[in-house]
Parts: C-alpha cells; structure tokens; sequence
C-alpha cells in the first residue's frame, strides 16, 4: 500500500496544505498559509489532536441530554473537524458548515470526504452573512471558529453580530467562539464585554499560562442565556493533556473590567499573532 503523501493546493484565502500524519494510517493535518486549522482521523473522528478543539467538544458534548442529537451551526468549516466528531458522538444530528473559502471546501470534502449519512451540510457562504439569515431559535450550538489567515474578521467581533447568534439560539442553546491573544487581552477582554451584551452568562477556556499573559495563545469563549455547566467543564478541561482553567463569575468579571463592546463601526480583526505562534513547517 502506497504511503500517503502531502497535497498543496491553492485556495481562495492562501495555500493549503494537507500533511498525513505518520503515526497515524488516515489522519491529516490541513494549514493555510503554514498556519494550521485543523487535524483529522478519517478513522477515529473523537480523536481530537488540537486542545482548543477538545475544549469546544466539552461545550457541545455537555449541551442536552447526553448522547442526544443536535442541530449545531458552524461558522467555519477547515476539515470539518467537529462536525466529524458530532457525528460520531451524537448520530442524528444536523449541521450545517458555512465556510467562506470554496475552494477549500472543495478541497477538503474531496480529499477527506464525509462519511455516508452524516447530516453535515456543507455550504460556500460568508459567516456573518449565513448567521443573519439562519432561522431564528434553530441551533442549540453556534461554534465560531473562523480565522481570515489568523485572525477573525472584524465584521465577526461586534454587538450586532453577538446579537444575530443569540436570535438564532435555542433557549438555552449555546454559542462558543475559538478565539486568540496575549497580554493585555485587549481584543479577548472586548469580545466578553461585547458577548455580554447579548447573552447572561458567560464563561472562557484557556490554558493557565495564556490567562497569565505569559504568551500568545487560543482562548474559547462560551455564552448562553442559561446556566453553564462551569463545573464539569472545570473538571473536564483540567484533565485534558494541556490543561485548562475556567474563568466565570466574579474572576471574568475581573478579566472584563473596564472593557467597552464593541460596535460594527468600531470592529477590527483579532491582533496579528506573533511569528512562529501558530505557523508550523
């Protein structure tokens, strides 16, 4: 059997890659750019290589009753990573994947195509655009996971945006971002301040040494007009091989002191990360 070997393609927003993984038959890591997006098992999609998307799975994995369908938007496609991994753990769910890069789309769903009756829809659309147009109370999960290179468009970031995710919720449905920074958590500490105007509880999902301002890293941001399981996503993502720690209540109220939302008219992207923060190869 032929060893599997990288394809590089160009895409819309810059050069994909997809790397196979050597320990593992049917795995594949995709970067854009030399930033990487996502990894997946085409045979095992509950293994889950990069953290901050273990930590999104403890969201959606603690949404309803367990082992229960969902129907999840995802905002953000890369090699449908989560979607793959809702499948496999809530069969008869349905998803649908809105991805602003067609081509690598295309690149994707041929080289890791989906498995048969998966209940993913995949789509060619602008995420903001796609969220506004969503039917209102629809999805029990939002998850925001799109990075224009490495950084979230701005038109993504502002209460007006915030807003349109709420109106799409489900009551108690949840809304998780994937998101990026460092000290002094300018851009991090708006968008709490800015979910905040739209949903009543919140809660963010970074590793110690992040929240420590001791370097550049992701941090996942979780809303909801209902309580949020803190606890057992506490005991959940300290337990992760990178473990996390869990800001709520009166330390995240700390964390956002002094922080303003932030509108459309004042909307810029996620900062710029640092060089080799990200990039690999």
């Amino acid at each position: 059997m032929d060893e599997p070997i990288p394809v590089i393609r160009d895409v819309d927003h810059g050069t994909a890659k997809l790397m196979p993984d050597v320990d593992r038959p049917r795995a594949w890591l995709l970067t854009v750019d030399g930033s990487p997006q996502s990894y997946v098992d085409l045979d095992d999609p509950t293994h889950l290589e990069f953290e901050y998307a273990r930590r999104l799975a403890h969201v959606l994995e603690l949404t309803g009753a367990p082992g229960t369908p969902l129907d999840v938007l995802h905002l953000g496609g890369g090699a449908l990573t989560l979607p793959r991994f809702v499948a496999a753990v809530r069969p008869g769910s349905r998803q649908e994947v809105v991805e602003a890069d067609g081509k690598l789309l295309e690149l994707v769903t041929e080289r890791l195509p989906l498995p048969a009756g998966s209940g993913i829809a995949v789509r060619r659309a602008d995420a903001r655009t796609a969220l506004e147009a969503a039917p209102e109370a629809s999805a029990d999960v939002i998850v925001a996971d799109v990075f224009g290179g490495a950084r979230v468009p701005a038109h993504l970031t502002s209460v007006e945006y915030a807003r349109a995710a709420a109106r799409a919720l489900r009551r108690g449905g949840r809304y998780t971002a994937n998101l990026a920074d460092s000290a002094p958590f300018t851009f991090l500490r708006s968008q709490v301040a800015t979910l905040r105007t739209a949903f009543a509880h919140l809660c963010l999902i970074a590793e110690p040494a992040v929240l420590r301002g001791r370097r550049f890293g992701n941090a996942v941001l979780v809303a909801s007009d209902d309580e949020l399981p803190v606890d057992e996503l506490a005991r959940r993502t300290a337990a992760d091989t990178f473990p996390a720690r869990v800001e709520h209540g009166a330390a995240l109220e700390r964390f956002v002191q002094g922080a303003a939302p932030v509108r459309d008219v004042d909307a810029v992207p996620s900062p710029e990360p640092p060089g080799g923060a990200f990039s690999i190869g």
